[in-house]
């Protein structure tokens, strides 16, 4: 009997485990909770696979589902409408973890430490638009986590090049550095520069081609960058049920701004728009350059429909 009174007081005193990641959500299918420790030893070179878990229950983890771009495609729109919803964390800052050598060298951890504080039964979320056109990126995303489900919004790619150039140009305005005019980059030796990066970027086919080879079409959600300026409700509608999210999200969360010519946000009474920076106009172009650029498109544009079973409203 002694015995028998001595376990039982062992048993209750037992300090309680805490397991080294919450459970996994359904929703999110995901990933991080599975991750191969020889991927954590390989790419972990600084730190020991380490947790840090908030007194509340929350703790950074792996993301489950990653904004890869497009460059000028409204990757911050979508990451600050897709944060209506209570079940999502998202990372503020580009992380730019497998495009940048120097970041994916610090390992695992450091990338762990780059997330926000978050609960088991929310998605972790993070954006850097350069991963769409960085050629190893989908091999290094793959060998994370081959659930990982992934967002891409693309707008028409001659407009997506104008932003492209309008970004760099105000950039170096404010810093009150000489910068030259579109036309510049756009025309050489008479010819459409296709060399031009911002074009390149654009060459959407290209770059899909290469995260195909890792993820099946059904793991990559396409939103339509055009349509989430001009009426963002339908297009999170479809994120959310992507990512298998409840409907949280509302037609009564988005409201027009007049004097900023786009949606603005409205969460629980309070309401915000994207930075200054977002929505410039863009340079006023030559009609003749402008079809010019529409042309070459055409077929780059055409390849891309059919590698995703899908069309857009582009020129």
């Amino acid at each position: 009997m002694a015995a028998f009174l001595l376990g039982a007081v062992l048993l209750i005193v037992q300090p309680h485990i805490v397991p080294s990641r919450p459970a996994v959500n359904s929703k999110a299918e995901t990933s991080s909770q599975s991750v191969p420790r020889e991927l954590l030893k390989k790419t972990s070179q600084k730190n020991d696979f380490k947790e840090s878990i908030h007194s509340n229950g929350s703790c950074q983890q792996l993301p489950q589902t990653i904004i890869i771009g497009v460059r000028k495609g409204g990757t911050r729109a979508l990451l600050e409408m897709l944060s209506l919803h209570p079940d999502i964390a998202a990372a503020e800052s580009e992380v730019h973890f497998f495009d940048w050598e120097d970041h994916y060298g610090n390992g695992l951890q450091w990338y762990i430490n780059q997330m926000p504080f978050s609960f088991p039964h929310q998605i972790t979320v993070e954006k850097t638009p350069a991963y769409f056109t960085s050629p190893k990126v989908p091999e290094r995303v793959y060998n994370m986590n081959q659930s990982m489900r992934l967002l891409l919004i693309l707008r028409d790619p001659s407009e997506r090049v104008l932003s492209d150039y309008t970004q760099v140009f105000y950039n170096h305005m404010q810093k009150h550095k000489p910068y030259p005019s579109i036309e510049q980059f756009l025309i050489k030796d008479g010819e459409l520069n296709v060399d031009y990066k911002a074009i390149n970027r654009s060459l959407y086919y290209i770059h899909m081609q290469n995260w195909l080879k890792y993820f099946p079409l059904d793991r990559i959600h396409i939103v339509d960058g055009d349509k989430l300026i001009k009426d963002p409700f339908p297009e999170i509608e479809k994120v959310e049920r992507f990512l298998k999210l409840s409907p949280q999200i509302n037609a009564s969360n988005f409201y027009f701004n007049k004097t900023k010519g786009f949606y603005c946000l409205r969460d629980s009474g309070r309401e915000r728009c994207l930075h200054e920076s977002k929505g410039r106009a863009h340079p006023q172009v030559d009609t003749r350059l402008l079809e010019k650029l529409h042309a070459y498109f055409h077929e780059p544009n055409k390849k891309f429909f059919e590698l995703v079973g899908r069309t857009f409203d582009w020129h």
